[in-house]
């Protein structure tokens, strides 16, 4: 039987998004803030996950072995370091997230049954890469405060209330929804990078934070006048808005999770099905 296992390390590392071959005003246009000498700092959390069968002992790998190899390949040479100075890969290809993952699978793959590297930047941030030459995939978490109510307007309270339980009460209620997207492409081979983080963020503020911040969703926001704002189809109306602006981008809309609650989140897998009006047409997994 095929199991994945997951090991968590951390390492704290500062780095600078800066090309030589671009001038400071260049360099500060492309990157912005990142471009400050000397650099800035982060505190990486990794992850990463293996994949194989259950041995005699029941597991996929000794995990004293595994923290070993990550810690002698990895974490002990990217601890409190500079890392465009410290791999030989960072000297051709920027150290973002993305390159990171990438070049962190590259370390370990010889030694360790990896599916997936999962590299957070911050709590906002993170990426995965899955041995894909350079593609990777990057998620970015906002939020927005939204009220709704969920009631079909053919039926009566009571049989909403039967449907929707308190969800159906007439004046509605409110959530703090989380909301992440995750967004799949190829690394720039010099630059490192996907998408540019600055546009894909205000792609996502733009047609989702600022139209769905502090409002009823029922009443506010057209779509939802026939279509009741559960977190589901709040998803999938949220995937129909960003997947042109993002496509745009140059990268592909890939998966949008929005987490109504701690108790409560749905997610829409984009890239294995076609996003139109119809929200049947969604994979949704509800979590």
């Amino acid at each position: 039987m095929e199991c994945i296992v997951n090991r968590r390390a951390k390492f704290s590392a500062s780095h600078r998004y800066w090309l030589p071959e671009l001038s400071e005003a260049e360099n500060q246009q492309r990157f912005g803030a990142n471009s400050r000498f000397p650099g800035h700092g982060h505190n990486y959390v990794l992850y990463v996950s293996l994949i194989g069968e259950l041995d005699k002992y029941g597991m996929v790998q000794n995990l004293s072995e595994v923290k070993k190899v990550i810690k002698e390949e990895v974490t002990s040479q990217l601890d409190y370091s500079y890392l465009n100075d410290t791999w030989a890969e960072f000297q051709q290809t920027l150290p973002t997230t993305e390159n990171i993952a990438k070049v962190i699978w590259e370390r370990l793959s010889p030694h360790l049954p990896l599916v997936d590297i999962q590299l957070y930047e911050h709590p906002q941030l993170w990426v995965n890469y899955q041995g894909n030459n350079m593609e990777a995939t990057l998620t970015v978490q906002t939020h927005f405060s939204a009220a709704h109510r969920l009631a079909l307007p053919e039926l009566s309270l009571e049989e909403n209330t039967e449907i929707y339980g308190k969800c159906a009460r007439v004046n509605g209620h409110g959530h703090n929804y989380h909301l992440e997207v995750s967004v799949t492409g190829e690394m720039d081979a010099r630059t490192g990078m996907i998408v540019d983080l600055g546009e894909l963020q205000k792609a996502i503020n733009d047609y989702v934070v600022e139209p769905f911040d502090h409002t009823f969703l029922n009443k506010d926001i057209p779509y939802f006048a026939d279509v009741v704002p559960t977190a589901e189809n709040i998803a999938v109306y949220i995937a129909q808005l960003l997947k042109d602006p993002i496509a745009s981008l140059g990268v592909e809309l890939d998966k949008v999770k929005l987490i109504e609650s701690p108790n409560n989140s749905c997610e829409i897998y984009c890239r294995k099905g076609v996003l139109n009006q119809s929200p049947a047409n969604h994979q949704v997994a509800l979590v």
